[in-house]
């Protein structure tokens, strides 16, 4: 017995002295950790529950002409309660006045967040969802509400800031105010204005540490950011917001009457190069229209008839015709090789003279001007081409600009028929702000400006950078030239055999090119034929102030395809209304009016815009602009859902102005 009790003991030394020792090197190691690797695994601890967030700079605005707004960063402000900070006593003091402020605000029962409080106090939620998507003037509300007012430890307050870009004007000229996004390894997509000029407008990023809490959530530590964000610059752009949605409607609606797949409009100041309107609209699956993509710029083409101007010029500098010069137009049908080269009217024009053939855009007389002209040294006319650097691109701050096409003798391509055809607009290929850029040239008496889209970057009232007009080409060609086509220009609208006599009003002058280009013209099939119409030119055509083109693509054949029918009136209806709203004669007589809608919802504007206000007016049916300008000369904050004339306004006619802040339109 005594034995088995010696045993025993024994045993209950070494298990003793077992775990004495285990507790020794326990404590060793934690010594050990502490005093040799404390700081690395304090810093592996931070890390995994304290991160350095970027906070996103508030990007700078986007302006028109003339200060209106096109595209603003928005700050929007998610708020959350931590409810395990918060003291017993001062949650049950203040969560009933704290949920009524909560549900004035946010026009919902008071009930419904006492609830939603005190279960986040209940479970003790530290992230508990109040509110999203707040503006800054609701952020600030709820800062002041009771319990929160005491911060963000003691009140349990938590907000989320994020920015958001929003444009004033909707969809209208969407494309060309474009965007700036980045993907999650930092590639950035650059889209219109916003990407080509994103260096001023993006800012630079702040920083600010947050801890992690429970369920993988993020929350702030305190109130300040390590590093504040700093905003991005302010870019006013060349566009008026007036101009732009003239050529948008007016475009919008012979895209629609034509039953047209996608088109685009550009309007640009003649002495400046500053583009004062781009609209691209494309059609969807169900007949709609929106600004799917910037044809104005990335869009290259054969510009079919309005190359006859760029050959014209060619041809009189080389002083091998002048706009004299007889050519017979052979009927109307000129065969060259296995070719045949054909007039748009039947049997022809006869023999006429070149500025005639311009006038009444023969193809045949071109096609044998330039051909029997140049085919002994096609070089020649390519070398007047490129002269006048057609063969250039415009070298836009925008991304995405189609190459021109101007090829050589020996290129790919390269045939017997290339000067012929070359000659009305076919084996080139241009964009239109391309052609445009040429077209305005000679209205400028021959100086080729690079077109401009932004104005000036400023930061608040400081000017940080000005932009001023860039001139490519100080002369493409000569005077004499220069004025020589600008009356055969004049003459297309003017004159009664004209191609653009039907756009004429007697007391509105306007100077331009048709032209009708065929696609997919390469096989037999006339039913896959289609075309892109076109009217390119400028106004008033004696010292002209703006220049203009239009080009639509596959317009319906059965309503009209010709570049004098479908593209001609736009560009009329455009130069009518900019006419109109600044006149550039002492006197005006009566307008004949193209846009019958167009007309009556300007004449409703004005009607409208003359009154003098105390109660709301009826804005249905108007155009979104018009109903803008309107109500924001009432002073008036106005929040617009949708794109067009205004449906539905939340404020109905009559209310008196002095109960009313702010006003929702939705536009369809």
């Amino acid at each position: 017995m005594a034995f088995l009790s010696k045993h025993i003991l024994t045993r209950l030394y070494l298990v003793s002295g077992g775990l004495f020792l285990f507790a020794g090197l326990v404590l060793f190691k934690l010594v050990s950790i502490q005093m040799v690797h404390g700081d690395k695994y304090k810093a592996i601890a931070l890390k995994r529950t304290e991160k350095m967030f970027t906070i996103p700079p508030n990007r700078g605005n986007l302006y028109s002409d003339d200060g209106s707004l096109l595209a603003t960063s928005v700050s929007k402000y998610t708020i959350r309660f931590d409810a395990v900070t918060v003291k017993d006593e001062d949650f049950k003091k203040f969560v009933n006045p704290l949920a009524v402020k909560l549900g004035g605000l946010l026009h919902k029962p008071s009930s419904h967040f006492e609830k939603l409080l005190r279960k986040a106090k209940t479970n003790k939620n530290r992230y508990a969802l109040i509110a999203r998507n707040l503006d800054y003037s609701q952020y600030i509300s709820v800062k002041d509400f009771p319990l929160f007012n005491m911060g963000p430890y003691r009140g349990g307050l938590i907000v989320d800031q994020k920015t958001v870009r929003e444009h004033p004007l909707g969809k209208i000229a969407e494309r060309s105010v474009g965007y700036e996004r980045f993907d999650e390894n930092g590639y950035a997509t650059r889209v219109g204005l916003e990407g080509a000029f994103g260096q001023y407008l993006r800012g630079k990023e702040g920083k600010r540490l947050k801890q992690k809490i429970a369920k993988g959530q993020w929350k702030p530590i305190g109130l300040d950011n390590i590093i504040e964000p700093k905003d991005g610059y302010d870019v006013i752009s060349t566009i008026d917001i007036n101009i732009q949605d003239i050529a948008h409607h007016a475009l919008l609606g012979q895209l629609e009457k034509y039953k047209a797949d996608h088109g685009c409009v550009i309007v640009m100041e003649t002495r400046t190069g500053e583009i004062k309107a781009i609209s691209n609209l494309g059609r969807t699956a169900d007949n709609k229209y929106y600004e799917r993509l910037n044809y104005a710029i990335g869009e290259s083409n054969e510009p079919g008839s309005t190359f006859k101007l760029m050959s014209l010029v060619a041809a009189l500098e080389d002083k091998v015709v002048d706009t004299s010069s007889v050519i017979d137009t052979e009927k109307g049908k000129w065969r060259l090789y296995d070719r045949t080269v054909r007039d748009s009217k039947n049997g022809g024009y006869g023999k006429i003279s070149v500025g005639n053939a311009f006038e009444v855009s023969s193809n045949t007389a071109f096609a044998k001007m330039i051909h029997n002209s140049y085919k002994d040294k096609p070089q020649d006319f390519v070398n007047g081409l490129m002269r006048m650097d057609l063969h250039k691109e415009l070298d836009l701050p925008i991304k995405g600009e189609g190459k021109p096409v101007i090829r050589n003798p020996g290129d790919k391509g390269w045939s017997g028929i290339s000067l012929a055809w070359m000659s009305h607009g076919y084996e080139v290929s241009l964009t239109p702000l391309q052609t445009l850029a040429f077209y305005n040239a000679i209205a400028n008496d021959g100086e080729l400006l690079r077109p401009r889209l932004i104005r000036e970057v400023k930061e608040w009232n400081t000017t940080i950078r000005e932009f001023e007009k860039e001139v490519i080409n100080s002369a493409i060609c000569s005077k004499e030239t220069a004025y020589k086509v600008q009356q055969l220009l004049k003459n297309v609208v003017e004159k009664e055999h004209g191609t653009g006599h039907r756009l004429y009003a007697p007391n509105f002058s306007m100077a331009g090119k048709t032209g009708t280009a065929q696609k997919n013209y390469v096989g037999k099939d006339p039913d896959k034929l289609r075309y892109i119409s076109t009217f390119a030119g400028y106004f008033p055509a004696d010292d002209p102030k703006y220049s203009c083109i239009v080009v639509i693509h596959e317009p319906d054949k059965s309503v009209g395809y010709y570049g004098a029918d479908v593209s001609g009136p736009v560009f009329k209806s455009i130069a009518q209304k900019i006419y109109a709203n600044n006149p550039l004669i002492d006197e005006v007589a009566s307008l004949e009016p193209f846009n019958q809608v167009l007309d009556e919802a300007y004449e409703d504007y004005f009607e409208e815009a003359g009154r003098i206000m105390t109660t709301m007016p009826n804005l249905k049916g108007m155009s979104g602009m018009d109903a803008i300008s309107i109500l924001e000369n009432l002073g008036l904050q106005v929040e617009i859902k949708g794109n067009g004339k205004v449906k539905k306004q939340s404020i109905t006619q009559g209310t008196s102005l002095s109960k009313v802040s702010k006003i929702v339109l939705d536009l369809s």
